[in-house]
């Protein structure tokens, strides 16, 4: 066989992988659950008043510094008028439902089903405690109702929360909100290895969007940057995006 001959199959002549059995017809079907937990999580969320949402650990126990950290930022926050989005769960999620609870704030909770970790706190409003199967339908909510993100110290989850936040700004996909890095001694660390590999070595992402990585470490400080982006003025309130 010549050397054009070799390269003349198509994909089907070859030995593929195959899918294992498990992979059934039923699973057509799951676009209806999608659906379904869309429509009930629009529902709720449409309700709601402009929020904040919070991210963080759900590790984070309530005696440390972070978690009382949590609370003043979202009784800061709920001063403010806005109401606070967080998972749902225990943690910095707990600590901001909490904050937002003591102030007769409003409480919102995207809870996600997981295998552990992962359990309702009792600070939630219970008009606005949602349940959700699905990750990418639970971030939506995230995203969609919050007119700035406040990220506390987290791990795994909470960086895929924030950088997905920071995609969607810097492609223009949302509209343009303040995220704002709570904790010095965290953060500082990743956003100089961003300024120095990302940006000066590699160049994988432009100055300007340093610009959307502050870090602060008080509520005054979050409440001012978030005030200052909006001019205290709430006629410009608006969801980030239309679907």
């Amino acid at each position: 066989m010549t050397e054009d001959h070799q390269h003349d199959t198509t994909p089907h002549d070859r030995k593929m992988k195959q899918w294992s059995q498990l992979l059934k017809a039923e699973n057509s079907w799951t676009m209806f659950k999608v659906i379904s937990e869309f429509v009930n999580s629009f529902e709720v969320m449409n309700s709601t008043d402009p929020c904040v949402s919070i991210f963080g650990s759900a590790r984070t126990k309530p005696e440390h510094p972070y978690y009382q950290l949590a609370v003043d930022m979202a009784k800061r926050l709920t001063e403010e008028g806005y109401g606070i989005i967080t998972g749902g769960g225990p943690g910095i999620m707990e600590a901001g439902n909490k904050g937002a609870s003591l102030s007769n704030g409003l409480s919102v909770g995207l809870n996600i089903d997981l295998p552990f970790e992962q359990n309702n706190n009792p600070y939630i409003d219970n008009a606005h405690n949602l349940n959700f199967r699905y990750f990418f339908v639970r971030k939506v909510m995230f995203v969609k109702y919050a007119q700035a993100f406040v990220v506390l110290p987290g791990g795994f989850g909470t960086l895929d929360e924030l950088f997905e936040v920071l995609t969607l700004i810097q492609t223009k996909k949302i509209t343009m909100v303040p995220v704002i890095l709570v904790g010095s001694e965290y953060w500082t660390g990743l956003r100089d290895w961003i300024a120095k590999t990302m940006l000066e070595k590699e160049q994988n992402i432009n100055a300007e969007d340093m610009n959307l990585l502050p870090i602060v470490d008080t509520p005054d400080e979050v409440a001012q940057i978030i005030n200052r982006f909006y001019q205290r003025d709430g006629s410009s309130i608006s969801p980030n995006y239309e679907l």
